[in-house]
């Protein structure tokens, strides 16, 4: 696969395997009472059993609590923790030394100014991931189906590796990765056939593409 995938939000058995069997190098699980694709912990550790040591696990949060941070890494065990929130680069250096996970940090973007703010979190990450910047009046901060000009990316480097999400579907994948140049790329509702209800076929639909980009 040219691209490495995530596929974020997934909630049932059948959305596991066909991640797993597309090649998908990440799958998320969120933890996010707003988002329809929120699970319980335990629920998310059932899920990820034949996950691991086919693909990297990541724990999708939001502004965590201590308590909620405790509990995701107990239990879920993850490769990857993906804060989604309004955390300060202060609070996710706290929230890698307290879990001992590796952190993916979601950058939102409207405009080219906005990645400027990868500097500020790049000595604290492994992974930044820039997504586009939801409607003011949006209930939740991704899986909203934003996107942005791709191109604000082109030829930007940082140190850290980075995820191209927010818009991105099957049939515009290998535009987004020619205008940006990402190596990695994220999606969550563009395999949706509905809010939170993952479809098998879209999903291999996704891998397929970006195996080809």
């Amino acid at each position: 696969m040219s691209v490495s995938a995530k596929i974020c939000g997934v909630s049932t058995p059948e959305a596991v395997r066909a991640a797993l069997d597309g090649g998908a190098a990440y799958l998320g699980f969120v933890f996010f009472a707003a988002s329809p694709r929120n699970l319980g912990v335990e629920a998310a550790a059932r899920l990820a059993q034949p996950v691991r040591g086919r693909a990297k696990i990541v724990a999708l949060a939001v502004d965590p609590s201590d308590a909620e941070l405790d509990r995701i890494a107990a239990g879920l065990k993850p490769d990857f923790l993906q804060l989604h929130g309004k955390e300060t680069p202060a609070r996710v250096r706290e929230a890698a030394a307290r879990t001992g996970v590796a952190v993916i940090k979601v950058v939102p973007v409207a405009e080219a100014a906005d990645l400027d703010r990868a500097a500020d979190y790049e000595s604290v990450v492994d992974h930044l991931m820039f997504e586009g910047r939801p409607p003011k009046d949006a209930t939740r901060p991704g899986g909203t189906g934003s996107s942005f000009d791709w191109t604000l990316l082109a030829g930007r480097r940082f140190q850290r590796p980075w995820f191209l999400a927010g818009g991105l579907d099957p049939w515009n994948l290998a535009e987004a990765v020619s205008q940006s140049g990402a190596r990695i790329v994220d999606v969550s509702s563009g395999v949706e056939r509905g809010p939170g209800l993952k479809d098998p076929a879209l999903i291999t639909a996704f891998l397929d593409a970006a195996r080809k980009a």
